[in-house]
């Protein structure tokens, strides 16, 4: 049986946040099984705080470089992995798009009887021809619809979220590249990378994957990482190669057996998480990370959401960066008083993460707020 405090420490630990790692940047991304990215700048953060030495800059290079790549993945939520994992990943992920989909508010009932191989074939090459944003394949595609007397009446928006769904397309910079901005706009991973999507993906892959990144879990916190369901036979097909633990209310944890689980009682040093870390977002059952305190603050209904502290492992406030000028101040709201010596290493941590995330700030501040 492994307790709160044995998971809590066994999935930091994974998520590199029990000790800076000198992994290279792809690497990790590939450890960490990706990182959710669905804003433009803030999963820096992610990983500045997970990496030894790592720069902004040197990240947004492997960007442009196309080693990295922010796609639509698990969850059917825009995620940063490698141009490795984006083949293979890719396919997988498939059935959670079609939800989103078919059963989206704005988008799912003007695309019901859409010919998908249609809207497809007709988008390849329009993206081939040069990345483009929502609202110009929209109008093209819709253009295309009329004068193919096909599908011209339906809403344009609706047509470039069905092509977005239906296809893998990537985020091209600038867009996501620090220090600039640009619009969304998306081509093929085929395109973008030169390859095709693999034709042999593997959920079993897939779960090992998560559990060496995420585990020990249980079958209900891979479906919610990944937005996929029907997912314990694949897990049972595993078993006999998997750990089996079982957590304190009873339920079945599956883990990679070779993976590390420290010590419950081995030190956890402060963290500054960024908005959508996937440490708060990976698990059904988010015990293991979030305290009642995190509950009581209703973050579901606050834009935009703030950063998270971590204090010996768990959930202890949120943070913000403020930028006036040339002035960069890091405010950090804890939920609780703090303890001296968590204040002061609180401080220390918040000056790395300055260094890293406002280094071209000629002040910078460090304020707590009650």
């Amino acid at each position: 049986m492994l307790t709160r405090r044995a998971l809590n420490r066994a999935t930091l630990d994974r998520q590199l946040l029990l000790a800076r790692s000198t992994l290279p940047v792809v690497e990790a991304v590939e450890h960490l099984a990706g990182l959710q990215a669905q804003t433009p700048h803030s999963w820096y953060v992610g990983l500045g705080v997970r990496l030894e030495d790592v720069r902004p800059e040197q990240i947004a290079q492997l960007l442009l470089d196309r080693q990295l790549v922010r796609i639509a993945l698990m969850r059917s939520t825009i995620h940063l992995v490698s141009a490795r994992d984006c083949l293979w990943l890719r396919p997988l992920a498939q059935p959670v798009l079609d939800r989103d989909l078919f059963s989206n508010h704005t988008h799912g009932e003007p695309v019901q009887g859409l010919d998908m191989d249609e809207l497809v074939a007709a988008a390849r090459p329009l993206l081939k021809e040069k990345p483009r944003t929502s609202k110009e394949l929209g109008a093209l595609l819709a253009e295309h619809g009329r004068t193919a007397g096909g599908w011209g009446d339906r809403p344009p928006a609706s047509l470039a979220y069905a092509a977005r769904n239906r296809m893998a397309l990537v985020q091209v910079p600038p867009r996501g590249v620090w220090g600039r901005s640009g619009p969304i706009a998306h081509t093929t991973a085929e395109e973008w990378l030169g390859r095709p999507l693999a034709a042999d993906s593997s959920l079993e892959e897939m779960v090992l994957r998560y559990l060496a990144a995420f585990g020990p879990a249980s079958v209900k916190d891979v479906q919610k990482w990944s937005g996929l369901t029907r997912l314990r036979e694949v897990v049972n097909r595993l078993r006999p190669r998997l750990a089996v633990f079982t957590d304190g209310d009873g339920r079945e944890l599956f883990d990679v057996p070779d993976a590390p689980r420290p010590d419950p009682d081995i030190p956890a040093p402060p963290r500054f998480l960024y908005d959508f870390d996937n440490l708060l977002l990976s698990h059904a059952d988010r015990s293991r990370v979030i305290t009642d305190a995190f509950r009581a603050q209703n973050y579901a209904t606050r834009r935009p959401l703030p950063g998270i502290v971590l204090l010996d492992g768990f959930t202890a406030g949120d943070w913000q960066l403020e930028r006036e000028r040339d002035t960069a101040t890091l405010l950090v709201r804890p939920y609780e008083q703090l303890a001296s010596r968590d204040k002061d290493a609180l401080a220390e941590e918040g000056e790395r993460l300055l260094d890293f995330a406002a280094a071209d700030a000629a002040t910078r501040d460090i304020r707590f707020e009650s």
